[in-house]
């Protein structure tokens, strides 16, 4: 709606009126401010602190981890000395009654059936290898 002075006599008032504006701009900031302490709201959690002087290495003796290679023609390698399954099966029941007991890695080629990776695995089970993982090399080529 415009307004018209008293000199204008019924010509429109050519000034924006700023009255709308302010209206727009008080209320913006209302919500705003209503708003904002809601976004920083954070919950507190009491992280427990790490000791960075007391090392795993301190708590005992270190126990080297043990290498099982499988190849794609089912050759079995105990820290890189060719064996058998029997010879694993003895050797895990050996290494599990020892404390702490050592960790399995498993290195399966990359053309190797899955099911001699998986026998070897359940072979460390069974005779109570907990700690049994896989290795793998990343990928350097850049595919995904």
């Amino acid at each position: 709606m415009a307004f018209s002075s008293d000199s204008g006599a019924g010509r429109p008032m050519a000034e924006i009126n700023v009255t709308p504006l302010v209206d727009v701009m008080l209320v913006l900031l209302i919500i705003f401010m209503i708003t904002a302490p809601l976004m920083t709201h954070k919950v507190k959690v009491e992280l427990p602190e790490a000791n960075l002087l007391h090392r795993e290495e301190d708590k005992g003796p270190h126990v080297t981890p043990i290498t099982i290679a499988v190849e794609e023609s089912g050759a079995l390698y105990w820290n890189d000395e060719p064996v058998t399954k029997g010879v694993i099966e003895s050797r895990f029941s050996v290494e599990a009654q020892k404390t702490p007991q050592p960790q399995v890695n498993v290195r399966g080629d990359k053309t190797a059936k899955y099911k001699l990776v998986q026998e070897v695995v359940q072979i460390a089970q069974s005779q109570g290898m907990r700690k049994v993982g896989f290795v793998a090399i990343k990928d350097r080529s850049g595919q995904q």
